[in-house]
C-alpha cells in the first residue's frame, strides 16, 4: 500500500500546480492525506459515496472520485470545487493514484519474490517462471549485501538505502527479511569486482551516517551469475556478518571472501571445540591470563612474532618481553616464538572467542 507520506507529497504537489485543494481517504472515510484542514468533516459523505454505484460525484461543492486497483475500490479522492478545472484536476489525480497503486503492487510482488528467493522458499522452476513474469533478468551478475542497524525495524534506514539504490530505473532490490537487517540484491556490471563491492558498502555506511544518522555494519557474499544462486550469496553474507561480530568486531565492512580462518572455526561443532581446548590447555583456557599478558600476546602476533618490534611498541625492555613469553611457555607448554606453537595458540584464542559467542546467543 502507498504510504501516507507519499500520498501527502502527491496532493501537495498537485495543489502547487493547480491551486486546487485535494484530499485522499480510504474507503472507510479515514483521511490519509489532505491539503485542507477540515477534511475529517467529510467522513460520512466519503462513506456514502464509497457505497454508491457512481465512480464520481459532486456533493456540496466537493467532487468525489473512486480509485480502483483491478476493480477493487482502494481510495477515495476529494477535490474542492465544482467547476470544470476542479473536475479535470480530479480526473488526473485519480489516474495518477491508480497508476501508483499498480506500481506499488508490482514492487510488492517483486519484493515478495526476492524474499522467497533469499530464503530458499521457491522451487527451481518457480524461480524462472516468476522472474519472467516480473520481468527480472535471470542470467546477470549479482551480489547480496546485508546491512545491519543497531535499532530494530528502522524504516528510516530501509528507505534511505532504497532511495540510494532501488530507484525506478535501477535493477537492484532492497528488502528486509527480519526486523534488524536490510538486504540488498545488487546487479553488477561485467567489469565490477570486489573492489567495487567494497566501495558500495562504504557508500551505504556513509549515506546512513550522514543522511539518517544511523551507524551500521555491512557484509556481502560472493558474486553470482544466475538468479538461482542469490540465496547462496545471501547465506554467505549472513555468515560474514556473524563471523565479523566474533573475530573482526573492529570492522564495519566484512566480505565473505576475506573471512580467512574465522570461516572454518565458525563451522566447527561445539563438542569439537571443547575437545580441542582441553587437548591443548587441559582444564585451562588461553584467555585466562591477565590483561597485561593478553596484550603482550596480541601485540606479539600483530608484529609477526618479532620480539624487538613488539618490545618497542609495548615500551618495555626486550628481556622483559622474553620473560613474559617464557612465563606463557611454562603455563601452557607453547613457545610463542616458535611458529607452530604460535599458530596453535592463535587458533585456540579464536576458538574460545567463538565458543563464548555461541554460548551468549544460546542464553
Amino acid at each position: 500500500m502507498i504510504s501516507n507520506q507519499v500520498l501527502q507529497s502527491i496532493v501537495e504537489g498537485l495543489k502547487g500546480i493547480s491551486r486546487i485543494d485535494l484530499c485522499v481517504s480510504d474507503v472507510e472515510g479515514k483521511i490519509l492525506a489532505s491539503t485542507f484542514d477540515d477534511a475529517e468533516t467529510r467522513e460520512f459523505a466519503i462513506i456514502a459515496f464509497a457505497d454508491s454505484p457512481a465512480d464520481s460525484q459532486v456533493v456540496n461543492g466537493y467532487q468525489f472520485f473512486k480509485v480502483f486497483d483491478e476493480q477493487q475500490l482502494e481510495l477515495i479522492l476529494l477535490v474542492k470545487g465544482n467547476n470544470d478545472d476542479a473536475y479535470m484536476v480530479g480526473r488526473m489525480a485519480a489516474f495518477q493514484l491508480q497508476n501508483l497503486l499498480v506500481a506499488y503492487k508490482e514492487r510488492y510482488d517483486k519484493d515478495n519474490f526476492i524474499k522467497n528467493l533469499l530464503l530458499d522458499n521457491l522451487l527451481l522452476v518457480d524461480i524462472y517462471n516468476r522472474a519472467k513474469k516480473l520481468h527480472i533478468e535471470t542470467a546477470v551478475r549479482r551480489v547480496v549485501f546485508i546491512i545491519e542497524t543497531k535499532n530494530e525495524r528502522d524504516n528510516n534506514a530501509l528507505e534511505t538505502v532504497r532511495g540510494l539504490f532501488a530507484s525506478n530505473k535501477s535493477r537492484d532490490f532492497v528488502t528486509a527479511v527480519d526486523e534488524k537487517n536490510i538486504i540488498m540484491v545488487k546487479e553488477l556490471k561485467m567489469s565490477d569486482g570486489y573492489e567495487e563491492m567494497e566501495q558500495v558498502a562504504r557508500t551505504v555506511l556513509d549515506m546512513l551516517n550522514t543522511e539518517a544518522m544511523i551507524s551500521a555494519r555491512v557484509a556481502y557474499g560472493t558474486i553470482i551469475n544466475e538468479i538461482k544462486e542469490v540465496s547462496r550469496s545471501y547465506k554467505e553474507a549472513k555468515m560474514a556478518l556473524d563471523v565479523g561480530k566474533i573475530f573482526y568486531s573492529g570492522k564495519n565492512i566484512i566480505a565473505y571472501a576475506n573471512l580467512g580462518i574465522g570461516r572454518l572455526i565458525y563451522q566447527l561443532p561445539m563438542p569439537l571445540c571443547r575437545m580441542f581446548i582441553k587437548e591443548i590447555f587441559d582444564n585451562r583456557s588461553p584467555d585466562d591470563f591477565d590483561d597485561e599478558t593478553l596484550t603482550t600476546i596480541y601485540k606479539f602476533f600483530e608484529n609477526n612474532l618479532n620480539v624487538s618490534e613488539t618490545a618497542r611498541q609495548l615500551y618495555i625492555h626486550r628481556n622483559t618481553l622474553v620473560y613474559r613469553l617464557d612465563k606463557i611457555q611454562k603455563a601452557t607448554g607453547l613457545d610463542l616464538r616458535v611458529f607452530e606453537d604460535a599458530i596453535t595458540f592463535k587458533i585456540a584464542l579464536m576458538v574460545v572467542r567463538y565458543m563464548k559467542y555461541m554460548e551468549s546467543i544460546e542464553y
